[in-house]
């Protein structure tokens, strides 16, 4: 990132960058125009209260947030979390995200998605990432299939979500995936 440029990364549409205080009113505005979207899997912050506490919790050395900006106008598309980050032998991250209901369907957090991997494969010197995902979530188990993600098992009463614990299955990805040519395009 430099002076001139918010973005850690930039892909053709959209790019990545941190959180700020200054995005409250922005993203707890589209969170809350977006509940029709996210419910019953996600509870973005739609709150003042709820973002400043979002804030700091990404403020913890474990974690990272990333906000997926469009270029032509700096609107956020959505955002994506790398959460429970191990170092050590691990490199070990699970993510977390959202589209906002503008954004949804046009392939801004598919692109999104693809810088986060780039970046925390790069710079933050991960090696795999994960995401737990309810199965009924069509949307979000067809976004990490999208960017290569593999379905590696499922966990029973997995995460409490909206009041319950709730099934969830598992995906990941390795940075050496992320290199892979796509099936079908090798060679």
């Amino acid at each position: 990132m430099t002076s001139t440029d918010r973005y850690l990364v930039r892909g053709p549409r959209v790019g990545i960058r941190p959180f700020t205080v200054d995005d409250r009113e922005e993203f707890t505005a589209l969170a809350r125009q977006s509940t029709d979207l996210h419910r019953p899997w996600l509870f973005p912050p739609a709150t003042d209260g709820a973002f400043d506490d979002y804030l700091a919790r990404l403020q913890e050395p474990l974690r990272e947030g990333y906000l997926i900006c469009e270029h032509n106008t700096g609107r956020i598309a959505g955002y994506l979390t790398i959460n429970n980050i191990v170092h050590g032998a691990f490199h070990s991250g699970a993510i977390g995200y959202g589209a906002f209901a503008h954004a949804a369907g046009r392939g801004l957090m598919s692109e999104g998605l693809r810088l986060v991997l780039r970046h925390a494969f790069g710079p933050l010197g991960l090696h795999r990432l994960e995401a737990n995902i309810q199965p009924s979530n069509r949307q979000s188990v067809s976004l990490v299939e999208r960017a290569g993600f593999r379905l590696e098992g499922f966990s029973p009463d997995f995460l409490f979500v909206d009041g319950a614990w709730r099934d969830h299955e598992r995906w990941a990805i390795t940075s050496e995936m992320l290199q892979a040519p796509p099936k079908g395009q090798e060679g």
